[in-house]
């Protein structure tokens, strides 16, 4: 049992809250019940609930006949007393094609969904949603640990603990138990999901669960109808898992202990859901760490260990800048392989003796940006002496003498004056050490 008053209320909006439930079903769900749960039990921080994420179920006989959702239902309702409270109402939001809104009151942040129920018509897509009840909302959820609910008591005094799939004795044991036995194959994201969890919370992966892991691993792409372990084409993977998978890994990039998080996912051989070539790869934790330095996204270090990287990154959806980054460092990658090809041939300079005109030359040209030369750096796909100079101190390099003053001794603007400014930068970087 919770008391009211663990969830920033004002009594107002908490009467406001009761008086709805002869019309509805509310219930506190998500993080807030798992992390207050495991504050009691084993005295891990809690931050308190930040906001209230509420399902709502509606409570007329027909209400799963059509209508207006449950949560756009309450949120009306609210607004109504909102207004012959005095309630200061800071947004709402209204998404009622998802059944969901979200609203502020009195400095209270709300996000209230419609209880729904869920089926998967085939393994990774997008399951098929429709209006259910609180019991059914819990039942589509990934863990034990977030499958529990403190549902609103009519006396208005008390939360009351719905814990129907075992979440509290797993919380207890401090465990990752997945909900039921197709918990993967309607959603693999699932497994990086676990290593957010794991990571973050110290949770270890029941054995069942782990299980559930292998096959469903073992089996990735389904697609291909062979259980095989090859890369997977963009064919392969539905294109909405695609999408889930690249905002999963994000959250756990930008919020998790992400060494944690990515060693755990690579342990249990969850890395061949993003490119098979990764679960071997050993050099991603020193990419991701040099990443905050050279301004670049972690998700873009981590699949430039990748065969090809952009495989994967058209798989996962990247964003346009990211996905043509990963190509120009594939231009890059190739350029410099035939060069080493050349001068194994004897037709070119070697590389070892190249001054810092030689670099510059080399990774100034068209082709790829300042970006996928850090990139290149970070991954080590070329000498990191040179690349690290060229970085910090080479590219900034300039002419010691600007174009406004070759003009004021009367040369004209053009191709001559962009070579007397390339002929002075080229005297400066001779002087250079290597």
């Amino acid at each position: 049992m919770v008391v009211f008053d663990e969830l920033p209320l004002p009594l107002s909006l908490r009467r406001g809250l009761i008086s709805c439930l002869g019309l509805f079903r509310l219930a506190l769900v998500g993080g807030a019940v798992r992390d207050l749960l495991c504050h009691r039990l084993h005295r891990d921080p809690w931050l308190g609930v930040l906001d209230l994420d509420l399902v709502v179920q509606d409570l007329r006989p027909t209400a799963l006949d059509g209508g207006s959702p449950a949560a756009c239902r309450l949120a009306a309702t609210l607004l109504d007393q909102a207004e012959r409270n005095g309630w200061r109402v800071g947004f709402c939001h209204v998404h009622e094609a998802f059944g969901t809104v979200e609203l502020e009151i009195d400095e209270v942040l709300f996000d209230l969904a419609t209880a729904r129920r869920e089926v998967y018509a085939a393994p990774g897509q997008n399951p098929s949603v429709s209006f259910g009840t609180l019991e059914e909302d819990l039942a589509r959820r990934d863990f034990s640990i977030n499958a529990m609910a403190l549902e609103f008591h009519p006396s208005g005094e008390r939360l009351c603990l719905l814990n129907t799939h075992g979440g509290l004795t797993d919380l207890k044991q401090r465990q990752l138990q997945l909900l039921h036995h197709r918990s993967l194959e309607d959603d693999p994201t699932r497994i990086v999901r676990a290593a957010r969890y794991a990571a973050r919370l110290g949770f270890a992966l029941a054995a069942d669960s782990l299980g559930q892991f292998e096959v469903t691993i073992a089996r990735w792409p389904w697609a291909d109808g062979r259980g095989s372990l090859s890369v997977p084409t963009l064919r392969a993977v539905p294109p909405a898992l695609g999408t889930r998978l690249r905002k999963e890994l994000e959250l756990m990039l930008e919020r998790e202990p992400w060494p944690r998080a990515l060693s755990l996912l690579q342990q249990w051989g969850g890395m061949v859901l993003i490119d098979h070539s990764l679960q071997m790869d050993t050099g991603w934790l020193r990419r991701l760490r040099w990443t905050d330095r050279f301004g670049l996204s972690k998700l873009t270090a981590l699949l430039a260990g990748a065969v090809d990287p952009e495989i994967p990154a058209g798989r996962l959806q990247l964003n346009h800048r990211e996905q043509q980054l990963l190509a120009q460092l594939g231009r890059l990658r190739r350029a410099w392989q035939e060069r080493g090809e050349a001068k194994r041939l004897g037709r070119q300079v070697c590389s070892a003796v190249w001054n810092p005109l030689d670099w510059c030359l080399f990774l100034e040209q068209p082709g790829w940006s300042s970006d996928a030369v850090a990139l290149a750096l970070i991954c080590g796909a070329l000498p990191r002496r040179p690349l690290l100079r060229w970085w910090f101190r080479w590219r900034h390099i300039r002419s010691p003498v600007r174009a406004a003053d070759l003009i004021a001794q009367g040369m004209h603007p053009g191709p001559e004056l962009g070579e007397a400014l390339r002929r002075l930068r080229a005297e400066r970087l001779a002087a250079e050490d290597v």
